[in-house]
């Protein structure tokens, strides 16, 4: 990434004719999006709260979600920001601030991008959780560019996208959001966001502002901005790789987390963000504080000044709807904060703004033809992971009854995850929908919902249970849901408040589980439907990974569906009738029980038993598992180079083969995955540490060569000093299908 240097002559130039408040306003993202327009029969009109603060800054730095519609913001396409009209109100924007301020500094315009650009007509891609379950570096980065082209056209410049948290507790209600449990999966899916997003070198202007910072994903208790009580060790080797490599690959943005990492809150954890993240990592872009994260501060200071120094002198550059940063002045004034520290806030701030081209005069917006609809469906398909199946899989097309059944088989907002924007009517393909497209003369789809999600009114079971009896196949879509309506109440920073059953929610930001069963009488369902002799197909669509040991033995076949978008029924339709040969892998374990956490593959080696007296210590399905149509068979695992760690210094790479042949009916994609495991080292390693993997398409009946190549990164850890360094020693190299299914051979390193 650039440095603040490329544009240093500018950037002094402004920051020497500045106020003090001036500069302070720069630091500002203190409003919400929708509260700077008001849309009328004409057109649009900025607000007079929008004016005021422009007024009282003489700019501003940052506006957030200007085009946000959902029912935390109440916008909807009566009040909300039409498509067409985006560019449009960004223009007007800019030249009000343009033509009122002194310096006439440009805003960032900021937008929430999780799986999606959350605004009216936003293209809705499948969320974190299944695109983690893809292995397809390509794809992710075609999703990313498909995103970062649309907030292109639309005028905004920066995207904030879920890429650091690491999904460790399951129950935490965030767990959508996280691509998987492991530290190298999640650091190569944030490097192909980082090339997708920042399209080559900001082409079309849009950055990437990559959250959250740090360890979100282990707090304690499953608990949303719960602490993490981690050690340095583990914060390198699990929750920093992927920021790391963020960073590296020159992300123009972080957000700080919520959470505190061994007492210390992320805003104000100096280590974090400026020791670690700016000089060992070299970034040089913003860091950005979480909505009304900063507020949270005060409980260490009792005071909003004293808070303000924290968090500016830890590194944090702007600020997110909170009320300490506009009392920054102030505390410069009362010789609270050295000026100093404002100065280089302003800097990187400013450096974000010409870096994204905001000072030119022309915007250079290159538009992809690629349709996003065509990827969002290939990335609903690979996300789709077949857990079982008897031989029930794939259907034919000869003559059949199917009874599609289930809260999420035709429930559109079930299917998309927290972050949605409203929805158009037939917006979006549910699973009914994806079937319906195989009705013909020798196919008959019928339909009854059964039960809610967390409800426990048994109304609907007489009906979906005749309707089974008379069919063939009984397709039942459960789960979970992460829909938002407008009738819920929110926190201050758009966390929902769950509080009663009639709610049919149980997934999303700040709707956390102790237990992870099915919730009301989904389990019921599957097991009643099962008594009538239909063959019974379960779609899950879910936003975290339910405990379902109690529905397998009552089911002939289950497919993991995640959230999976917009075009998830067709592609769950396709996979089911053969179309699609499933070919996604976990990239989260899938627990026997809550009662079992934590359940990751990639545990301490203790040497302790793991099993519990009362139950397996074992997932109930494991990190990387997929099955497929088809067979796959792994053969000749070898070692082609020894290399010593004298080599690997230099950059040499260890070069891993094995041959994997397609013994199957069915052409087809497999995840081939590498893992090591240490046997010799300073420090206790991890039983089983994922370090590679290949998606290659492998015809019926072919056998390919699939080479891996393993470096010093791969192979060095964090040792007893903290250094990281490649030891001597064996290395046990495991290449196979999953964590548990693998060949193996050692490797020796002198």
């Amino acid at each position: 990434m650039s440095s603040v240097s490329d544009f240093k002559e500018e950037i002094d130039e402004l920051l020497s004719k500045m106020t003090l408040k001036e500069k302070v306003g720069q630091l500002n993202q203190r409003l919400y999006g929708w509260e700077i327009y008001k849309k009328t029969k004409t057109g649009y009109e900025l607000t007079d709260t929008f004016k005021e603060e422009v007024k009282r800054w003489g700019g501003i730095g940052a506006i957030y979600g200007i085009f946000r519609a959902d029912p935390w913001s109440k916008v909807d396409f009566e009040n909300g920001i039409d498509k067409e009209d985006s560019l449009k109100v960004i223009n007007m924007i800019q030249e009000y601030i343009k033509e009122n301020t002194r310096m006439k500094i440009p805003a960032i315009f900021s937008e929430e991008s999780p799986h999606g650009h959350q605004s009216l007509d936003g293209e809705m891609f499948p969320c974190n959780i299944a695109i983690g379950s893809t292995w397809n570096l390509d794809l992710i980065k075609e999703v990313s560019e498909c995103i970062s082209d649309e907030l292109s056209e639309k005028g905004a410049n920066l995207a904030l996208v879920s890429t650091l948290d690491l999904l460790r507790d399951p129950r935490w209600g965030r767990s959508e959001e996280c691509f998987s449990e492991d530290p190298y999966l999640c650091a190569k899916y944030t490097e192909a966001i980082v090339d997708g997003y920042q399209k080559n070198n900001f082409e079309n202007n849009v950055g990437v502002v990559l959250k959250h910072l740090c360890a979100q994903g282990a707090a304690v208790g499953g608990h949303n901005s719960g602490a993490a009580n981690i050690g340095e060790r583990e914060l390198r080797e699990i929750f920093l790789p992927p920021v790391e490599s963020g960073a590296r690959r020159g992300a123009i943005g972080f957000m700080a987390a919520y959470n505190e990492i061994d007492g210390i809150p992320c805003h104000v954890n100096k280590k974090l963000l400026n020791d670690i993240l700016r000089h060992e990592y070299q970034f040089n872009g913003i860091v950005m504080a979480d909505g009304c994260a900063l507020d949270r501060l005060t409980i260490m200071t009792r005071n909003k000044e004293k808070a303000g120094k924290l968090a500016i002198e830890a590194g944090v550059d702007i600020s997110l709807w909170d009320d300490i940063y506009t009392n920054l002045h102030k505390a410069v004034e009362n010789k609270i904060i050295d000026e100093l520290y404002i100065d280089n806030a302003v800097r990187r701030v400013l450096y974000v703004k010409f870096k994204l081209g905001l000072f030119d005069k022309k915007k250079r917006n290159k538009k992809s033809y690629i349709d996003p609809s065509i990827i969002n469906k290939r990335a609903a398909s690979e996300s789709i992971v077949l857990l079982k199946n008897n031989g029930v899989l794939p259907l034919s097309k000869e003559k059949k009854k199917i009874a599609v059944v289930g809260p999420n088989a035709d429930t559109p907002y079930n299917q998309l995850g927290d972050y949605t924007s409203p929805q158009r009517k037939n917006a979006v393909s549910t699973v009914l929908d994806g079937i319906k497209k195989f009705e013909s003369n020798n196919i008959t789809v019928n339909y009854s919902k059964g039960c809610s999600i967390r409800d426990i009114s048994r109304s609907g079971f007489e009906e979906a249970i005749n309707l089974a009896k008379n069919s063939d196949y009984t397709i039942v879509a459960i789960g979970g849901s992460s829909a938002r309506d407008f009738d819920l109440k929110f926190e201050n920073n758009g966390a929902a408040l769950i509080d009663d059953t009639k709610k049919d929610v149980n997934c999303g930001e700040n709707v956390d589980l102790a237990n992870l069963d099915l919730d009301g009488l989904q389990v019921e369902l599957v097991r009643e439907l099962s008594k009538t002799g239909t063959k019974v197909i379960v779609v899950l669509i879910q936003g975290r990974p339910h405990s379902i040991g109690n529905i397998l033995d009552f089911s002939d076949a289950v497919l993991c569906a995640w959230y999976p978008g917009k075009m998830g029924g067709e592609a769950i339709a396709e996979t089911i009738f053969g179309i699609n040969n499933p070919n996604g892998k976990l990239a989260v374990s899938i627990p026997v029980s809550s009662m079992q956490l934590p359940c990751y593959y990639n545990a301490k080696d203790s040497g302790a038993k793991i099993d519990y007296l009362d139950m397996s210590g074992l997932s109930l399905f494991p990190f990387g598992f997929g099955l497929s149509y088809t067979n796959f068979v792994y053969d000749k695992l070898r070692v082609d180079n020894e290399v010593t760690i004298e080599d690997l210094l230099k950059g040499k790479e260890v070069s891993i083969h094995v041959n994997i042949k397609n013994c199957g009916d069915f052409d087809g994609y497999e995840v081939a995955q590498l893992y090591i495991r240490d046997e010799e080292s300073s420090i206790t390693r991890r039983v089983k540490e994922l370090k590679g993997f290949k998606k290659v398409f492998i015809k019926s009946g072919e056998e390919v060569d699939v080479e891996f190549k393993l470096g010093f990164k791969e192979l060095s850890i964090w040792d007893y000093n903290l250094e990281n360094r490649v030891e001597p020693g064996e290395v046990s190299i495991m290449v196979g299908k999953n964590s548990i299914d693998y060949i193996e051979k050692g490797l020796f390193l002198i």
